[in-house]
């Protein structure tokens, strides 16, 4: 009987042993699987960065401009333009090398709204995936009229002119609107639009009225808005008064100060005093007006831009340059002395629409610039905060998507 009970414990313990064996196995089995799996830290694509490093409400404006390097802060500050209709070197080269903070389309990059919307896709992820992850103001002139992108994709816009004679602020913010959601669809979140330009002549315009072009102004910066497009007014400081094309060559306009504030500025101090700040720039023309400067074009004029848009109108939004591939400017300035002297002058984005060479000599005379001690790097950071407070307002993580612009745009 003790033998029996012998076997009988002994056979207990070895089936004990065996499984606490096989348990041991396993789990050391398992461990390299559970290590790696706690060690692995997911790896960010190259087309989009995690949701908790974008760039958003959470940053500390501040911090960010002081962690930014001086070449940062100049590209912030510059809108460019490339020929391709879709990502290229060239766009490549602006936003990883140069750092820009926007970009402009034009026809010659548009073919169809699906296109048009991967190509806005594509440069957003590029630049959201940069250190900063700081997102692009992707521009475009859908003014109306004569002035529309791929026009004969999008769904027809008036002109100005035409809303101007119709006298109907409904249809002018209607057709705001309905503008605005098509661009937005197609991943644009700034036009370069409503014109200001008092004239009789003129398509682009509303009218001679400073009144109406203020009341109809407000309607299409609203339509925008309501669509989360920021518009822009232009031509600072108003160049309804020449016929001169500032594309080929510059104009003085030789009205008094009087005259102008009266005038032609009265439909910008309108929208300035009535209408919040973030939802419009200003781009201010490459005309000349005595008046208040006997020597610089209103673009690169101090008097202009810093002690009568900002100190005496009061506008605190971003000021944006007319092209600086203009005749206007281009014939008479270097582009390393334009981009400096707009600088200087107060101006926070400088559009540089066409080349790459002129880019980056616009880029270079800032850099020079400051090396130099003429802009100091403060200049920099009041331009660079203002940008940058302006995007995390006004722009959300939206990406275009293609499928919905092409079901939308024109229709």
């Amino acid at each position: 009987m003790k033998k029996k009970y012998t076997a009988f414990f002994l056979l207990i313990l070895i089936i004990a042993a065996g499984a606490f064996l096989a348990f041991n196995s396993s789990n050391e089995k398992a461990k390299p699987a559970v290590q790696k799996e706690t060690n692995h830290k997911v790896k960010k694509t190259s087309s989009e960065p995690n949701s908790e490093e974008a760039f958003g409400a959470q940053d500390d404006i501040e911090q960010l401009v002081a962690n930014m390097t001086v070449d940062e802060k100049i590209g912030q500050m510059m809108v460019v333009g490339f020929q391709g209709g879709e990502l290229d070197d060239h766009a490549k080269k602006m936003i990883e090398d140069y750092h820009v903070g926007g970009i402009i389309l034009f026809d010659r990059n548009m073919k169809n709204p699906k296109q048009v919307a991967t190509l806005n896709q594509n440069l957003q992820k590029l630049a959201r995936n940069q250190e900063h992850h700081i997102p692009l103001i992707i521009s475009v002139d859908q003014e109306g009229g004569q002035i529309v992108r791929m026009k004969e994709k999008v769904s027809p816009i008036p002109a100005q002119q035409e809303l101007g004679k119709q006298s109907d602020e409904n249809k002018v913010y209607e057709s705001a609107y309905h503008n605005a959601q098509e661009l937005k669809a197609m991943g644009f979140n700034v036009n370069f639009a409503p014109v200001l330009d008092l004239s009789e002549t003129d398509t682009r315009s509303f009218g001679t009225n400073p009144q109406k072009a203020a009341v109809f102004s407000k309607q299409v910066i609203k339509g925008f808005h309501d669509e989360k497009i920021t518009g822009a007014l232009k031509h600072f400081p108003g160049h309804g008064r020449t016929t001169v094309d500032p594309h080929v060559e510059t104009s003085d306009v030789k009205a008094s100060s009087q005259e102008l504030e009266n005038q032609d500025i009265y439909p910008f101090t309108s929208m300035i005093h009535n209408v919040d700040h973030n939802q419009f720039f200003v781009m201010v023309t490459h005309v000349k007006y005595p008046a208040y400067d006997k020597e610089n074009p209103a673009s690169v004029s101090p008097l202009i831009i810093t002690d009568l848009l900002r100190k005496k109108l009061g506008y605190q939004g971003l000021v944006v340059t007319d092209d600086l591939e203009m005749g206007a400017v281009n014939k008479y300035f270097t582009y390393g002395d334009l981009g400096a002297k707009a600088v200087g002058a107060g101006v926070d984005l400088l559009l540089v629409c066409h080349t790459l060479e002129n880019q980056e000599k616009v880029f270079r005379g800032i850099k020079n610039a400051v090396e130099a001690g003429e802009i100091s790097e403060e200049r920099l950071d009041e331009s660079v905060k203002r940008i940058l407070s302006y995007k995390q307002q006004a722009m959300n993580q939206e990406i275009a998507n293609p499928q919905k612009a092409e079901q939308l745009v024109g229709q």
